[in-house]
């Protein structure tokens, strides 16, 4: 396989919601040629109208494509696109790369690598942070995991959506980074909405009590914005609460399979799924906090 890939040649993109919509606009901005598949016309227009080519199924964008990004939501969704009717694999060419930004379970990436590699295609688990907001800037973080060689080769093309591009090791060990990344801001979200519960309850105003921790050891990127969100109650979505939820869920699992037994994790989960079954899934994942301030009765 070469190892390049030149802006002469068509990248595939799979995937356009909130995260891969902004992503795709990235490449075109940057003058990468596209081709896109799309269930639905609106969101597939918009990226049509600024230049890129929208293919009649993924096998079809497999056969004009050596590169395809994926941005789906779990992994059955995944497999489908790779493995199912008309999917990817009935039409790439040895040699092509497969990169799947989803959050999907490493042992899911690991399986699907395994099947393309019988036919000489190479994939990578190469899941994203940063939100809707780096997505549509360009600015997102990208763990990936799979063959130095092919990251290596992809760092140009990847540059156009991701400001960090961060090789963390073998196939599932993106997947895996990204687990803990969700783990860690979860933990980070909990200890902030009780912060700001406190406050309220002794009479402080929360947003004087967030600027001072803002300038001390508690500061971060959690309290910085998603302590404003939930001392504003805007809980407009972002990254929706029903998908931090399957990513906990995940980050759980990961972690029964290699032994280990989190704490913070599974408490944060529980409450996630407490709010997504009162019927708020759909609200940004920040009203975590909201419910935190229910429960603690202000």
């Amino acid at each position: 396989m070469t190892q390049s890939f030149g802006k002469q040649e068509t990248v595939g993109f799979i995937g356009l919601g909130v995260m891969g919509r902004g992503m795709a606009h990235c490449l075109l901005r940057q003058g990468w040629k596209l081709q896109v598949v799309a269930r639905r016309d609106e969101a597939a227009r918009p990226l049509v109208e600024a230049g890129a080519q929208r293919a009649e199924s993924p096998a079809a964008l497999a056969r004009a494509c050596r590169l395809v990004f994926l941005c789906l939501s779990d992994d059955a969704a995944v497999e489908q696109v790779l493995f199912g009717e008309d999917g990817l694999a009935q039409g790439l060419a040895p040699g092509s790369i497969v990169v799947d930004t989803s959050t999907i379970a490493a042992t899911s990436a690991r399986a699907f690598a395994q099947r393309l590699a019988a036919q000489e295609v190479t994939f990578l688990d190469a899941p994203i942070s940063g939100g809707q907001q780096g997505a549509e800037a360009g600015t997102l973080a990208c763990m990936v995991g799979g063959p130095a060689a092919a990251v290596a080769a992809l760092r140009e093309v990847m540059g156009a959506f991701s400001k960090a591009i961060t090789h963390v090791g073998d196939v599932g060990a993106g997947q895996t980074v990204k687990a803990c990344n969700q783990v860690a801001v979860a933990g980070a979200l909990l200890g902030v909405a009780d912060a700001i519960a406190l406050a309220r309850s002794q009479g402080v105003d929360p947003k004087v009590m967030r600027d001072v921790l803002l300038g001390g050891t508690a500061r971060s990127f959690v309290l910085e914005k998603h302590g404003q969100r939930v001392i504003e109650g805007d809980y407009q979505p972002g990254f929706r609460a029903r998908l931090m939820r399957k990513d906990l869920r995940i980050a759980l699992e990961t972690a029964r399979s290699g032994g280990a037994k989190l704490q913070g994790a599974v408490l944060a989960e529980q409450l996630i799924d407490e709010l997504c079954e009162s019927g708020r899934g759909e609200l940004d994942w920040a009203a975590l906090g909201l419910l935190v301030q229910e429960k603690a009765g202000r």
